[in-house]
Protein backbone atom coordinates (compact mmCIF):
# COMPACT_ATOMS: atom_id res chain seq x y z
CA UNK A 1 0.00 0.00 0.00
CA UNK A 2 1.61 3.37 -1.21
CA UNK A 3 1.23 6.20 0.73
CA UNK A 4 -1.71 8.12 -0.46
CA UNK A 5 -4.06 5.25 -0.54
CA UNK A 6 -2.66 5.21 3.45
CA UNK A 7 -4.29 8.57 3.28
CA UNK A 8 -7.05 7.76 1.34
CA UNK A 9 -7.82 4.97 3.96
CA UNK A 10 -7.44 7.91 6.80
CA UNK A 11 -9.53 10.41 5.09
CA UNK A 12 -12.74 7.67 4.36
CA UNK A 13 -12.97 7.08 8.20
CA UNK A 14 -13.57 11.01 8.62
CA UNK A 15 -16.46 13.30 7.45
CA UNK A 16 -15.45 16.10 5.68
CA UNK A 17 -16.43 18.72 8.56
CA UNK A 18 -14.85 16.71 11.22
CA UNK A 19 -11.36 16.93 9.17
CA UNK A 20 -12.00 20.68 8.92
CA UNK A 21 -12.93 20.89 12.65
CA UNK A 22 -9.63 19.03 13.24
CA UNK A 23 -7.15 21.00 11.12
CA UNK A 24 -8.36 24.40 12.37
CA UNK A 25 -7.71 23.11 16.25
CA UNK A 26 -4.67 22.01 15.33
CA UNK A 27 -3.71 25.33 13.77
CA UNK A 28 -4.70 26.77 16.99
CA UNK A 29 -2.79 24.85 19.24
CA UNK A 30 0.36 25.26 16.82
CA UNK A 31 -0.04 29.32 17.09
CA UNK A 32 -0.41 28.92 20.47
CA UNK A 33 2.42 27.06 20.88
CA UNK A 34 4.76 29.41 18.92
CA UNK A 35 2.75 32.15 20.99
CA UNK A 36 4.29 30.52 24.01
CA UNK A 37 8.07 30.93 22.28
CA UNK A 38 7.13 35.01 21.70
CA UNK A 39 7.30 33.93 17.93
CA UNK A 40 3.52 35.39 17.04
CA UNK A 41 2.83 39.23 17.54
CA UNK A 42 0.43 38.32 20.04
CA UNK A 43 0.90 36.39 23.77
CA UNK A 44 -0.35 32.95 24.37
CA UNK A 45 -2.70 33.88 26.81
CA UNK A 46 -4.81 36.60 24.75
CA UNK A 47 -4.76 34.03 21.84
CA UNK A 48 -6.17 31.48 24.27
CA UNK A 49 -8.95 33.51 26.10
CA UNK A 50 -9.85 35.21 22.84
CA UNK A 51 -10.78 31.68 21.14
CA UNK A 52 -12.31 30.81 24.56
CA UNK A 53 -14.66 33.82 23.89
CA UNK A 54 -15.43 33.68 20.62
CA UNK A 55 -16.25 30.12 20.59
CA UNK A 56 -18.70 30.52 23.23
CA UNK A 57 -20.17 33.26 21.81
CA UNK A 58 -20.82 31.74 18.89
CA UNK A 59 -22.61 28.84 20.57
CA UNK A 60 -24.47 30.45 22.01
CA UNK A 61 -25.60 32.69 19.80
CA UNK A 62 -26.43 29.72 16.92
CA UNK A 63 -28.61 28.05 20.23
CA UNK A 64 -30.82 31.14 19.84
CA UNK A 65 -31.31 31.68 16.78
CA UNK A 66 -31.57 27.58 16.27
CA UNK A 67 -34.47 27.80 18.65
CA UNK A 68 -36.06 31.07 17.45
CA UNK A 69 -36.21 29.16 13.60
CA UNK A 70 -36.75 26.06 14.40
CA UNK A 71 -33.64 25.02 12.74
CA UNK A 72 -31.63 21.98 13.36
CA UNK A 73 -28.57 22.97 14.36
CA UNK A 74 -24.71 21.25 13.05
CA UNK A 75 -22.30 21.59 16.02
CA UNK A 76 -19.38 21.43 13.75
CA UNK A 77 -20.48 24.27 11.77
CA UNK A 78 -20.63 26.26 14.21
CA UNK A 79 -17.03 25.43 15.71
CA UNK A 80 -15.70 25.70 12.43
CA UNK A 81 -16.67 29.11 11.71
CA UNK A 82 -15.48 30.00 15.12
CA UNK A 83 -12.10 28.88 14.63
CA UNK A 84 -12.36 30.82 11.70
CA UNK A 85 -12.64 33.96 13.29
CA UNK A 86 -10.11 32.89 15.82
CA UNK A 87 -7.78 32.16 13.31
CA UNK A 88 -8.23 36.06 11.00
CA UNK A 89 -8.63 38.42 13.63
CA UNK A 90 -6.40 39.75 16.34
CA UNK A 91 -6.68 38.45 19.88
CA UNK A 92 -8.20 41.34 21.90
CA UNK A 93 -4.99 42.46 23.74
CA UNK A 94 -7.27 44.60 27.05
CA UNK A 95 -10.89 44.43 27.78
CA UNK A 96 -11.26 47.66 25.04
CA UNK A 97 -11.02 45.08 22.08
CA UNK A 98 -13.60 42.07 23.29
CA UNK A 99 -16.17 44.15 21.80
CA UNK A 100 -14.69 43.48 18.28
CA UNK A 101 -14.69 39.79 18.39
CA UNK A 102 -18.25 39.91 20.29
CA UNK A 103 -19.99 41.31 17.39
CA UNK A 104 -17.84 39.52 14.94
CA UNK A 105 -19.32 36.30 16.67
CA UNK A 106 -22.85 37.80 16.72
CA UNK A 107 -23.19 38.43 12.96
CA UNK A 108 -21.55 35.71 11.97
CA UNK A 109 -23.79 33.34 13.29
CA UNK A 110 -26.83 35.49 12.81
CA UNK A 111 -25.73 35.12 8.89
CA UNK A 112 -26.17 32.22 8.72
CA UNK A 113 -29.93 32.32 9.33
CA UNK A 114 -30.84 36.05 8.03
CA UNK A 115 -28.80 35.99 5.05
CA UNK A 116 -30.34 32.55 3.54
CA UNK A 117 -32.63 33.80 0.70
CA UNK A 118 -34.92 30.32 0.08
CA UNK A 119 -33.32 28.87 2.22
CA UNK A 120 -29.99 28.90 0.93
CA UNK A 121 -26.78 30.84 2.13
CA UNK A 122 -26.01 33.93 0.74
CA UNK A 123 -22.74 34.11 1.65
CA UNK A 124 -20.11 32.84 3.78
CA UNK A 125 -20.95 33.59 7.63
CA UNK A 126 -17.62 34.79 8.28
CA UNK A 127 -17.18 36.93 5.84
CA UNK A 128 -20.55 38.66 6.92
CA UNK A 129 -19.11 38.82 10.67
CA UNK A 130 -15.68 40.49 9.35
CA UNK A 131 -17.11 42.53 6.72
CA UNK A 132 -19.85 44.31 8.98
CA UNK A 133 -17.51 44.77 11.49
CA UNK A 134 -14.96 46.59 8.96
CA UNK A 135 -17.63 49.29 8.68
CA UNK A 136 -19.24 49.33 11.51
CA UNK A 137 -16.50 49.26 13.99
CA UNK A 138 -13.70 50.30 11.31
CA UNK A 139 -11.99 47.15 12.36
CA UNK A 140 -10.10 45.26 9.22
CA UNK A 141 -9.66 41.29 9.72
CA UNK A 142 -5.86 40.73 10.00
CA UNK A 143 -5.92 37.32 8.50
CA UNK A 144 -2.82 36.34 11.31
CA UNK A 145 -2.85 33.20 10.19
CA UNK A 146 -1.51 33.88 6.75
CA UNK A 147 2.12 34.06 7.77
CA UNK A 148 5.82 32.18 6.59
CA UNK A 149 5.69 30.72 9.81
CA UNK A 150 2.11 28.73 9.64
CA UNK A 151 2.12 28.28 6.28
CA UNK A 152 3.98 24.92 5.95
CA UNK A 153 1.21 23.34 8.40
CA UNK A 154 -1.49 25.11 6.79
CA UNK A 155 -0.51 24.36 3.52
CA UNK A 156 0.33 20.63 4.41
CA UNK A 157 -3.70 20.53 6.51
CA UNK A 158 -5.47 22.22 2.94
CA UNK A 159 -3.64 19.39 0.71
CA UNK A 160 -5.62 16.34 2.99
CA UNK A 161 -8.74 18.79 2.55
CA UNK A 162 -8.68 19.53 -0.95
CA UNK A 163 -7.84 15.75 -1.69
CA UNK A 164 -11.04 14.94 0.56
CA UNK A 165 -13.02 17.17 -1.02
CA UNK A 166 -11.79 16.71 -4.18
CA UNK A 167 -11.73 20.49 -5.18
CA UNK A 168 -8.68 20.42 -6.88
CA UNK A 169 -9.51 22.08 -9.80
CA UNK A 170 -11.65 25.34 -8.00
CA UNK A 171 -8.18 25.89 -5.81
CA UNK A 172 -5.89 25.39 -8.91
CA UNK A 173 -8.35 28.12 -10.52
CA UNK A 174 -8.26 30.43 -7.50
CA UNK A 175 -4.18 29.84 -7.44
CA UNK A 176 -3.94 30.45 -10.86
CA UNK A 177 -5.66 33.78 -11.29
CA UNK A 178 -4.64 35.13 -8.07
CA UNK A 179 -1.10 34.93 -8.79
CA UNK A 180 -1.36 35.73 -12.61
CA UNK A 181 -3.01 38.95 -11.49
CA UNK A 182 -0.79 40.00 -9.01
CA UNK A 183 2.18 39.37 -10.95
CA UNK A 184 0.78 41.50 -13.88
CA UNK A 185 -0.32 44.76 -11.77
CA UNK A 186 2.80 44.39 -10.28
CA UNK A 187 4.84 44.49 -13.34
CA UNK A 188 2.69 46.88 -15.06
CA UNK A 189 3.57 49.19 -11.86
CA UNK A 190 7.13 48.41 -12.03
CA UNK A 191 7.32 46.97 -8.62
CA UNK A 192 9.26 43.71 -7.82
CA UNK A 193 7.68 41.07 -9.09
CA UNK A 194 9.33 38.16 -7.19
CA UNK A 195 9.03 40.19 -3.78
CA UNK A 196 5.43 40.77 -4.07
CA UNK A 197 4.76 36.84 -5.48
CA UNK A 198 6.69 35.62 -2.56
CA UNK A 199 5.10 38.28 -0.14
CA UNK A 200 1.60 36.90 -0.90
CA UNK A 201 2.37 33.61 -1.10
CA UNK A 202 3.59 33.15 2.27
CA UNK A 203 2.99 35.68 4.16
CA UNK A 204 -0.56 36.78 3.06
CA UNK A 205 -3.82 34.53 3.88
CA UNK A 206 -3.38 33.50 0.35
CA UNK A 207 -4.00 28.99 1.04
CA UNK A 208 -5.68 29.46 4.06
CA UNK A 209 -8.99 31.75 2.29
CA UNK A 210 -8.51 28.73 -0.44
CA UNK A 211 -7.98 25.62 1.49
CA UNK A 212 -10.99 26.80 4.35
CA UNK A 213 -13.26 29.00 2.97
CA UNK A 214 -13.18 29.10 -0.41
CA UNK A 215 -14.44 25.45 -0.64
CA UNK A 216 -17.28 25.90 1.76
CA UNK A 217 -19.71 23.63 0.51
CA UNK A 218 -22.61 25.75 0.93
CA UNK A 219 -21.01 28.58 -1.04
CA UNK A 220 -19.77 26.38 -3.50
CA UNK A 221 -21.23 26.29 -7.26
CA UNK A 222 -22.80 22.54 -7.62
CA UNK A 223 -20.36 21.75 -10.92
CA UNK A 224 -16.64 21.69 -11.66
CA UNK A 225 -17.37 24.04 -14.50
CA UNK A 226 -18.81 26.53 -12.43
CA UNK A 227 -16.39 25.91 -9.93
CA UNK A 228 -13.86 26.78 -11.65
CA UNK A 229 -14.96 30.35 -12.93
CA UNK A 230 -15.92 31.23 -9.67
CA UNK A 231 -12.06 30.15 -8.20
CA UNK A 232 -10.57 32.52 -10.97
CA UNK A 233 -13.04 34.95 -10.10
CA UNK A 234 -12.35 35.31 -6.46
CA UNK A 235 -8.67 34.60 -7.60
CA UNK A 236 -8.82 37.84 -9.61
CA UNK A 237 -10.24 39.88 -7.09
CA UNK A 238 -7.65 38.76 -4.25
CA UNK A 239 -5.15 40.66 -5.62
CA UNK A 240 -4.80 43.67 -3.37
CA UNK A 241 -4.01 45.59 -6.05
CA UNK A 242 -7.95 45.81 -7.29
CA UNK A 243 -9.42 48.54 -6.49
CA UNK A 244 -12.38 51.24 -7.26
CA UNK A 245 -11.88 54.55 -6.50
CA UNK A 246 -10.30 54.58 -2.78
CA UNK A 247 -11.74 51.21 -1.80
CA UNK A 248 -9.66 48.39 -1.85
CA UNK A 249 -10.47 44.94 -2.46
CA UNK A 250 -9.87 42.73 0.84
CA UNK A 251 -9.86 38.38 0.83
CA UNK A 252 -12.97 38.45 2.43
CA UNK A 253 -14.94 40.72 0.17
CA UNK A 254 -12.82 39.04 -2.84
CA UNK A 255 -14.95 36.07 -1.59
CA UNK A 256 -17.89 37.99 -0.36
CA UNK A 257 -18.27 38.52 -4.36
CA UNK A 258 -17.71 35.13 -5.35
CA UNK A 259 -20.30 33.71 -2.96
CA UNK A 260 -22.87 36.26 -5.26
CA UNK A 261 -22.10 34.32 -7.98
CA UNK A 262 -22.41 31.06 -6.57
CA UNK A 263 -25.40 32.02 -5.33
CA UNK A 264 -26.96 32.95 -8.69
CA UNK A 265 -25.57 29.88 -10.47
CA UNK A 266 -26.52 27.56 -7.88
CA UNK A 267 -29.87 25.86 -6.78
CA UNK A 268 -31.85 27.56 -4.19
CA UNK A 269 -33.45 25.28 -2.10
CA UNK A 270 -33.89 23.05 1.02
CA UNK A 271 -35.72 20.15 1.31
CA UNK A 272 -37.41 19.21 4.83
CA UNK A 273 -38.04 15.03 4.54
CA UNK A 274 -40.14 12.44 6.14
CA UNK A 275 -39.86 9.29 5.84
CA UNK A 276 -42.65 7.32 3.79
CA UNK A 277 -41.22 3.82 3.00
CA UNK A 278 -38.26 1.74 2.95
CA UNK A 279 -37.43 -1.06 1.14
CA UNK A 280 -34.45 -2.99 2.19
CA UNK A 281 -32.45 -5.61 -0.03
CA UNK A 282 -30.52 -8.10 1.86
CA UNK A 283 -29.02 -7.90 4.98
CA UNK A 284 -27.93 -4.37 5.05
CA UNK A 285 -28.90 -2.30 1.99
CA UNK A 286 -32.09 0.30 2.32
CA UNK A 287 -33.77 2.48 -0.01
CA UNK A 288 -35.12 5.38 1.42
CA UNK A 289 -38.29 6.98 0.11
CA UNK A 290 -39.68 10.46 0.95
CA UNK A 291 -42.92 12.22 -0.83
CA UNK A 292 -40.36 14.95 -3.80
CA UNK A 293 -41.66 18.30 -3.20
CA UNK A 294 -42.95 19.44 -6.93
CA UNK A 295 -40.37 22.32 -7.09
CA UNK A 296 -37.43 20.47 -6.86
CA UNK A 297 -35.80 19.76 -9.62
CA UNK A 298 -32.17 18.02 -10.64
CA UNK A 299 -30.57 16.14 -13.13
CA UNK A 300 -29.99 12.12 -12.71
CA UNK A 301 -27.17 11.37 -10.98
CA UNK A 302 -26.89 14.21 -8.77
CA UNK A 303 -26.22 14.16 -5.37
CA UNK A 304 -27.32 16.28 -1.55
CA UNK A 305 -25.94 16.83 1.96
CA UNK A 306 -28.72 15.06 4.14
CA UNK A 307 -28.64 16.31 7.63
CA UNK A 308 -30.11 14.34 10.50
CA UNK A 309 -30.31 15.56 13.85
CA UNK A 310 -29.61 13.16 15.99
CA UNK A 311 -28.70 12.57 20.55
CA UNK A 312 -24.69 12.18 20.88
CA UNK A 313 -23.35 12.24 17.65
CA UNK A 314 -20.58 11.04 17.16
CA UNK A 315 -17.02 11.92 15.76
CA UNK A 316 -18.49 11.65 12.64
CA UNK A 317 -21.20 14.24 12.88
CA UNK A 318 -24.90 14.27 11.42
CA UNK A 319 -24.26 15.03 7.66
CA UNK A 320 -23.58 13.26 4.94
CA UNK A 321 -23.74 13.22 1.20
CA UNK A 322 -25.68 10.36 -0.77
CA UNK A 323 -26.62 10.58 -4.41
CA UNK A 324 -30.44 11.00 -5.59
CA UNK A 325 -30.83 7.60 -6.38
CA UNK A 326 -34.50 8.61 -8.19
CA UNK A 327 -35.50 9.57 -11.81
CA UNK A 328 -36.76 14.12 -11.66
CA UNK A 329 -39.48 12.46 -12.52
CA UNK A 330 -40.34 10.40 -9.96
CA UNK A 331 -43.30 11.41 -7.14
CA UNK A 332 -40.61 10.09 -4.86
CA UNK A 333 -36.59 10.39 -3.94
CA UNK A 334 -34.94 7.87 -3.01
CA UNK A 335 -31.91 7.47 -0.90
CA UNK A 336 -29.91 3.94 -0.86
CA UNK A 337 -27.90 3.23 1.99
CA UNK A 338 -25.62 0.80 3.10
CA UNK A 339 -25.14 -0.15 6.36
CA UNK A 340 -22.26 -1.71 8.11
CA UNK A 341 -22.03 -3.58 11.61
CA UNK A 342 -20.00 -0.84 13.27
CA UNK A 343 -22.12 1.74 11.84
CA UNK A 344 -21.66 5.53 12.77
CA UNK A 345 -24.03 7.35 14.76
CA UNK A 346 -25.44 8.80 11.83
CA UNK A 347 -26.14 5.20 10.03
CA UNK A 348 -27.83 4.01 13.29
CA UNK A 349 -30.32 7.27 13.46
CA UNK A 350 -30.68 6.27 9.69
CA UNK A 351 -32.11 2.95 10.44
CA UNK A 352 -34.55 3.91 12.81
CA UNK A 353 -36.40 6.74 10.85
CA UNK A 354 -40.09 6.76 11.04
CA UNK A 355 -42.34 9.09 9.49
CA UNK A 356 -42.24 11.62 12.19
CA UNK A 357 -38.44 12.00 11.63
CA UNK A 358 -37.11 15.44 9.60
CA UNK A 359 -34.14 14.90 7.66
CA UNK A 360 -32.83 18.22 5.90
CA UNK A 361 -30.95 17.76 2.24
CA UNK A 362 -29.00 20.58 0.87
CA UNK A 363 -26.23 21.80 -1.12
CA UNK A 364 -27.71 20.03 -4.94
CA UNK A 365 -24.52 19.43 -6.68
CA UNK A 366 -22.65 17.15 -9.00
CA UNK A 367 -21.32 16.60 -13.10
CA UNK A 368 -22.07 12.46 -13.14
CA UNK A 369 -24.92 12.99 -15.24
CA UNK A 370 -26.05 11.78 -18.90
CA UNK A 371 -24.27 12.82 -22.19
CA UNK A 372 -25.62 15.29 -23.68
CA UNK A 373 -25.43 13.24 -26.82
CA UNK A 374 -28.39 10.60 -26.76
CA UNK A 375 -26.30 8.84 -29.09
CA UNK A 376 -23.24 8.46 -26.89
CA UNK A 377 -21.66 5.06 -26.22
CA UNK A 378 -21.55 4.28 -22.33
CA UNK A 379 -20.88 1.44 -19.92
CA UNK A 380 -21.89 2.07 -16.42
CA UNK A 381 -19.74 0.31 -13.76
CA UNK A 382 -21.42 0.25 -10.22
CA UNK A 383 -20.11 -1.64 -7.16
CA UNK A 384 -22.39 -2.22 -4.30
CA UNK A 385 -25.02 0.78 -3.20
CA UNK A 386 -22.55 2.84 -5.74
CA UNK A 387 -24.99 1.95 -8.50
CA UNK A 388 -27.66 4.79 -6.91
CA UNK A 389 -26.73 7.39 -9.89
CA UNK A 390 -27.22 4.61 -12.37
CA UNK A 391 -30.83 3.47 -11.01
CA UNK A 392 -31.87 7.63 -11.50
CA UNK A 393 -30.13 8.10 -15.10
CA UNK A 394 -32.41 4.95 -16.32
CA UNK A 395 -35.03 5.28 -14.68
CA UNK A 396 -35.43 9.43 -16.07
CA UNK A 397 -34.43 6.67 -19.89
CA UNK A 398 -37.52 4.79 -19.18
CA UNK A 399 -39.68 8.00 -17.42
CA UNK A 400 -38.90 9.64 -21.49
CA UNK A 401 -38.84 6.29 -23.21
CA UNK A 402 -35.24 7.57 -24.91
CA UNK A 403 -33.08 4.43 -25.80
CA UNK A 404 -29.07 4.63 -25.73
CA UNK A 405 -26.97 2.88 -26.13
CA UNK A 406 -25.79 2.18 -22.81
CA UNK A 407 -24.45 -1.51 -21.07
CA UNK A 408 -24.17 -1.54 -17.09
CA UNK A 409 -22.05 -3.82 -15.14
CA UNK A 410 -23.07 -4.19 -11.44
CA UNK A 411 -20.77 -6.24 -9.10
CA UNK A 412 -22.28 -7.51 -5.62
CA UNK A 413 -20.67 -9.25 -3.14
CA UNK A 414 -23.85 -11.44 -2.78
CA UNK A 415 -26.81 -12.32 -4.97
CA UNK A 416 -29.61 -10.80 -1.96
CA UNK A 417 -27.44 -7.67 -2.40
CA UNK A 418 -28.85 -6.53 -5.47
CA UNK A 419 -30.97 -3.60 -5.26
CA UNK A 420 -33.26 -1.92 -8.14
CA UNK A 421 -33.08 -4.73 -10.13
CA UNK A 422 -37.03 -3.75 -11.66
CA UNK A 423 -35.85 -1.19 -12.77
CA UNK A 424 -32.95 -2.64 -14.86
CA UNK A 425 -34.74 -5.66 -15.79
CA UNK A 426 -37.66 -2.77 -17.44
CA UNK A 427 -34.06 -0.39 -18.75
CA UNK A 428 -33.41 -4.21 -20.78
CA UNK A 429 -36.65 -4.67 -21.85
CA UNK A 430 -38.13 -1.04 -22.91
CA UNK A 431 -34.79 0.28 -23.64
CA UNK A 432 -32.91 -2.25 -24.85
CA UNK A 433 -30.08 -1.53 -22.29
CA UNK A 434 -27.84 -4.81 -21.45
CA UNK A 435 -27.50 -5.06 -18.00
CA UNK A 436 -24.58 -7.66 -16.86
CA UNK A 437 -24.68 -8.76 -12.88
CA UNK A 438 -21.66 -10.47 -11.36
CA UNK A 439 -20.95 -11.60 -8.09
CA UNK A 440 -17.66 -11.79 -5.83
CA UNK A 441 -18.50 -13.90 -3.31
CA UNK A 442 -17.83 -17.15 -5.20
CA UNK A 443 -19.04 -18.99 -2.02
CA UNK A 444 -22.49 -17.63 -1.78
CA UNK A 445 -23.28 -17.88 -5.63
CA UNK A 446 -27.05 -19.49 -6.27
CA UNK A 447 -27.03 -22.94 -7.96
CA UNK A 448 -29.30 -20.92 -10.69
CA UNK A 449 -27.47 -17.77 -10.76
CA UNK A 450 -27.20 -16.66 -14.41
CA UNK A 451 -25.04 -13.96 -14.24
CA UNK A 452 -21.34 -13.41 -14.02
CA UNK A 453 -18.90 -14.72 -11.25
CA UNK A 454 -15.66 -12.63 -10.00
CA UNK A 455 -15.01 -8.96 -9.91
CA UNK A 456 -14.74 -7.19 -13.09
CA UNK A 457 -12.05 -6.78 -15.23
CA UNK A 458 -10.57 -6.58 -18.39
CA UNK A 459 -12.10 -10.18 -19.79
CA UNK A 460 -15.18 -9.82 -18.73
CA UNK A 461 -15.46 -6.40 -20.49
CA UNK A 462 -13.86 -7.01 -23.56
CA UNK A 463 -16.44 -10.29 -23.94
CA UNK A 464 -19.47 -8.13 -22.48
CA UNK A 465 -18.13 -4.50 -24.49
CA UNK A 466 -16.57 -5.23 -28.09
CA UNK A 467 -16.62 -1.71 -28.83
CA UNK A 468 -15.23 -0.41 -25.78
CA UNK A 469 -12.83 1.80 -27.37
CA UNK A 470 -15.78 3.27 -29.16
CA UNK A 471 -17.27 4.63 -25.54
CA UNK A 472 -17.38 6.67 -22.18
CA UNK A 473 -16.99 4.51 -19.28
CA UNK A 474 -18.91 5.74 -15.63
CA UNK A 475 -17.73 4.29 -12.82
CA UNK A 476 -19.20 4.68 -9.32
CA UNK A 477 -18.66 2.68 -5.88
CA UNK A 478 -16.10 2.71 -2.82
CA UNK A 479 -13.30 4.74 -3.91
CA UNK A 480 -10.84 2.08 -3.99
CA UNK A 481 -13.31 -0.14 -6.20
CA UNK A 482 -13.36 2.92 -8.53
CA UNK A 483 -9.49 3.18 -8.59
CA UNK A 484 -9.46 -0.62 -9.41
CA UNK A 485 -11.30 -0.27 -11.81
CA UNK A 486 -9.96 3.02 -13.76
CA UNK A 487 -6.61 1.23 -13.67
CA UNK A 488 -8.76 -1.48 -15.08
CA UNK A 489 -9.49 0.68 -18.34
CA UNK A 490 -6.34 2.14 -18.51
CA UNK A 491 -4.49 -1.34 -19.07
CA UNK A 492 -6.91 -1.88 -21.78
CA UNK A 493 -5.92 1.58 -23.61
CA UNK A 494 -8.83 3.23 -22.81
CA UNK A 495 -7.91 6.70 -22.78
CA UNK A 496 -8.58 8.79 -19.32
CA UNK A 497 -10.81 11.30 -20.75
CA UNK A 498 -13.27 8.90 -21.58
CA UNK A 499 -13.47 7.60 -17.99
CA UNK A 500 -16.14 9.43 -15.89
CA UNK A 501 -15.16 8.73 -11.57
CA UNK A 502 -18.40 9.56 -9.44
CA UNK A 503 -17.52 11.73 -6.44
CA UNK A 504 -19.14 8.92 -4.32
CA UNK A 505 -20.35 11.42 -1.52
CA UNK A 506 -21.48 8.52 0.79
CA UNK A 507 -17.95 8.64 2.15
CA UNK A 508 -17.88 12.09 2.84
Amino acid sequence: MNVLEKIDNFLNFITMYRLVLYYLIVLVIIAFIFALFGLMPFSALSLLLSAEFIVVVCWLVNEIFAMIFSAPTNVESVFISALILVLILDPAKNISEVPVLFWASILTMASKYIFAFHKKHFFNPVVVGVVLISFGLNVAASWWIGTALLAPFVIIGGALLIRKMRRARLVAAFFVFAIATIFGLTLLSGGNVMTTVKTVALDSPLFFLAFVMLTEPLTTPPTQKLQMIYGALVGFLFAPQIHIAQFYSTPEVALGIGNIFSYFVSPKFKLMLQLKNQVKYGDDVVDFQFERPKNFVFNPGQYMEWTLPHRRSDDRGNRRYFTIASSPSEDMIHLGVKFYPKGSSYKKAMSQMNENTLIVGAQLSGDFTLPENPQQKCVFIAGGIGVTPFRSMLKHLLDKNEPRPIILFYANKEAKEIAYSDVFSQAETQLGIKVVYTLTDLETVPKDWKGKVGRINDAMIKEEVPDFAERFFYLSGPHAMVEAYESVLLGMGVQRQRIKKDYFPGFV
